[in-house]
């Protein structure tokens, strides 16, 4: 079946010569974004339940723009300044250019992982002393604080906002050749919006191990998955099966 019609089901990338619009240029489909999922801040009053006083921490860990977005909104409602003294653990260079929304960034002491958790965690060891509040969502990956606690700092996850489920209906009787999905999360999206949605000749796409794992629990054959040693991104594993669907 020659593929037409793509559904990402993540926001549109906010940058020019999105690899996205290569693909719908060279290979001549149609691409659409819609969420399945979305992030929701919980409140300040919500935070307090949670036994949190910003006051108390020395440094504050930030694993992605939400989290940025969300420790900032809630420190504006308690009415807590921001202290210049307080340290920022980033987990990649684009969560601490982000951070440049809030702060004056040569100003303040920021630490800079390059991707995963674990490359961030040399620096937090070396300042092991510090008071450590992790602002996230309900869907923090285990490995996070499984790497806190070996590194034995003291830490409080807060939970700032949470991942929730998108409503869908305006698709019900939209069909794309492909859904590509990255999370656990959107796979749940999709079947809480159509309980009864038939794969039939839809093509699926998914993006890592655990995405695969759901995926199949709800009977969803995998056709496309990335990364892989010959496909690292989702987009060259996409070309690639495009190329050969479309040759026949």
């Amino acid at each position: 079946m020659k593929v037409k019609t793509i559904l990402i089901s993540q926001p549109e990338p906010k940058v020019d010569n999105s690899p996205y619009s290569e693909l719908e240029e060279k290979l001549r489909v149609k691409i659409d974004f819609i969420p399945f999922i979305h992030v929701e801040g919980v409140s300040s009053k919500d935070v307090r339940q949670q036994k949190i006083d910003l006051t108390k921490y020395t440094a504050v860990i930030l694993t992605s723009r939400n989290s940025v977005d969300h420790f900032f909104r809630i420190a504006e409602e308690m009415r807590y300044k921001v202290p210049d003294t307080l340290k920022y653990f980033c987990l990649s260079e684009a969560v601490a250019y982000y951070l440049q929304k809030y702060v004056v960034y040569r100003k303040r002491k920021i630490y800079v992982g390059k991707r995963t958790f674990s490359e961030l965690s040399p620096f937090i060891k070396k300042y092991k002393n510090e008071k450590f509040l992790l602002p996230a969502s309900d869907m923090l990956k285990p490995d996070v604080p499984k790497t806190l606690n070996k590194l034995g700092v003291e830490w409080k996850q807060g939970i700032f906002y949470r991942t929730v489920v998108s409503d869908l209906t305006h698709l019900r009787d939209v069909y794309y050749d492909i859904l590509v999905f990255f999370s656990p999360t959107g796979i749940k999206s999709l079947f809480e919006n159509f309980p009864d949605f038939e794969q039939n000749e839809t093509k699926i796409a998914v993006f890592g191990n655990t995405t695969v794992k759901a995926a199949k629990e709800h009977g969803l054959v995998v056709n496309i998955m990335a990364p892989t040693p010959d496909t690292p991104s989702m987009t060259m594993a996409l070309k690639n099966y495009i190329k050969e669907a479309n040759k026949k």
